[in-house]
C-alpha cells in the first residue's frame, strides 16, 4: 500500500513537471512549480500557533518567489538539487541536497532555482494562528 502511494506521488509529480515545463515556454511563472502541504495543526501547549509542513518543487530557469517574510519561524531543507536562498541585505547562499536554512520570524527573504535541474525542498514552519503565512515585502 505504502509503495503504491509513493508511486502515485511520483507519477503526479512527473506530470506536474511536464505540465509546468511546457507552460514555461509561453510565460515565466514565479515561485515553486508545485507545493504539497502535508499538515497544518495547532502547536501542542500553545493554541496561538500552528505547525505546518510542506514540500515544494522548484524548476530551473524560473524566477523564484518575490521577497517576503513569515509570521513565524521556518526551516527549509533541500531534498534534491539546489536552491539559492537570499535574505535581504545578505549575499545569496546556495543550498544543496541535505543542507538547510533556519529563517527567523520576520526575515525578508526569497529563493530560486538557478541550476539546470529541478530541486525539491521540504519546509517546517511554526507560525501565528489566524495570520497569513506569507507577508509580501514592500517594494524597494
Amino acid at each position: 500500500m505504502r509503495g503504491s502511494m509513493l508511486g502515485l506521488a511520483v507519477i503526479a509529480m512527473t506530470g506536474t513537471i511536464a505540465t509546468a515545463a511546457s507552460a514555461q515556454t509561453s510565460t515565466k511563472p514565479t515561485g515553486p512549480a508545485f507545493s504539497q502541504r502535508f499538515f497544518n495543526t495547532p502547536l501542542e501547549n500553545d493554541a496561538s500557533r500552528d505547525v505546518q509542513m510542506q514540500m515544494q518543487l522548484h524548476l530551473p530557469n524560473r524566477p523564484g518567489n518575490g521577497f517576503h517574510s513569515h509570521n513565524g519561524d521556518q526551516w527549509e531543507v533541500v531534498l534534491d538539487g539546489e536552491i539559492t536562498f537570499i535574505a535581504k541585505g545578505q549575499p545569496p547562499r546556495v543550498l544543496k541536497a541535505g543542507e538547510f536554512v533556519y529563517i527567523p520570524r520576520g526575515t525578508v527573504h526569497r529563493n530560486e532555482n538557478r541550476s539546470n535541474a529541478p530541486a525539491r525542498t521540504i519546509e517546517l514552519m511554526i507560525k501565528d494562528k489566524d495570520k497569513p503565512q506569507t507577508v509580501a515585502a514592500p517594494a524597494g
